[in-house]
């Protein structure tokens, strides 16, 4: 009798993974033709893409947050919306509301810009907490209800969320529920010295030219889908189990990742194996992506913040401790 575990193995020698691979490469390479440097992160919107995912983006203005987000849904081929959260946003300037149509004698849904594949909310902690909970729906049922109206949102949906760590006066920071409805969080840096060079000698030259478009709708979705068929072993599954269970016992950690954590680091390292090129999951798959998926997930005890510590180095320390699987 063969066992689900082999059966999944065998199977994968009949499964053609270079689809998501080569699309992947594809379309990292057109929005690098815009965007300088940043490649890890530009990686990681790719696997929040092919998982159904979100993500936040942290960082100094003027590093580019709003052009990376346009540049790669154009490249994409799908639909980009961007809208500015301000103090005085309402929450059906996200979703729409209903109008009187006179001609028709009859209320008619306007859609809000939430209803494209891609929404940039910028600067999403500068609005309301309602405000900022009318993207939960969304985010998590992919669906928008407006008085008593449910619509389903456009397939892929994906919400890239902008956040500005400077300047927190008249702001409202995100509820720990919201928070956790992100796959990643992403931290922009400064560029290399080399990058800024080359992103200063771009605009000198004028060598700003329109994306192609690489992909469209319909070919994400089936990639997507394919993604969700790369093996991953029970060994990579315990060792998951393990990083999770860490962190609800470390000295330092007041709160510990849930079970989301798990199921999304499970995903995303099956994710990042296909864009890889591999129709497995390995151990470094999961250590990559343990930072963007519990950095923001984490709470630390006021005691190891007096120490200098965030939830960076705590989780760099956990992988440090935790046998790696072999």
């Amino acid at each position: 009798m063969t066992t689900p575990k082999k059966a999944s193995k065998s199977a994968l020698q009949e499964i053609d993974f270079s689809p998501v691979r080569e699309l992947a490469q594809n379309v990292l390479s057109e929005v690098s033709s815009v965007i300088v440097g940043y490649g890890d992160i530009l990686q990681n919107l790719f696997i929040a893409l092919l998982t159904n995912g979100h993500v936040l983006l942290e960082g100094v203005p003027g590093l580019g947050k709003t052009v990376m987000a346009k540049t790669f849904a154009n490249t994409l081929g799908i639909s980009f919306n961007r809208v500015q959260f301000t103090p005085d946003l309402l929450p059906a300037d996200i979703t729409g509301t209903k109008i009187f149509d006179q001609s028709e004698g009859k209320f008619v849904l306007m859609p809000g810009p939430i209803f494209a594949n891609i929404v940039l909310a910028d600067e999403i902690n500068r609005s309301a907490p309602k405000t900022q909970a009318a993207l939960l729906e969304s985010m998590a049922e992919r669906q928008v209800t407006i008085e008593n109206e449910t619509r389903q949102l456009e397939k892929p949906f994906m919400v890239i969320a902008t956040e500005n760590p400077i300047e927190m006066e008249g702001t409202y920071p995100l509820p720990e529920a919201q928070v956790d409805r992100f796959l990643f969080k992403l931290w922009l840096d400064y560029p290399e010295e080399d990058d800024e060079v080359e992103i200063i000698r771009r605009q000198v030259k004028g060598d700003v030219s329109p994306v192609e478009c690489i992909t469209n709708a319909e070919e994400i979705i089936n990639i997507q889908q394919l993604v969700n068929l790369v093996y991953i072993d029970d060994r990579i599954l315990k060792y998951i189990k393990d990083i999770i269970f860490k962190t609800r016992n470390h000295p330092q950690i007041a709160l510990g990742a849930g079970p989301r954590a798990s199921l999304t680091l499970m995903k995303c390292s099956k994710a990042r194996a296909a864009i890889l090129g591999r129709n497995y999951v390995t151990p470094d798959d999961v250590r990559a992506l343990c930072i963007p998926v519990l950095n923001h997930r984490l709470l630390l005890k006021p005691e190891a913040e007096l120490e200098g510590l965030d939830s960076n180095t705590v989780v760099k320390r956990i992988l440090e401790e935790i046998p790696i699987p072999i």
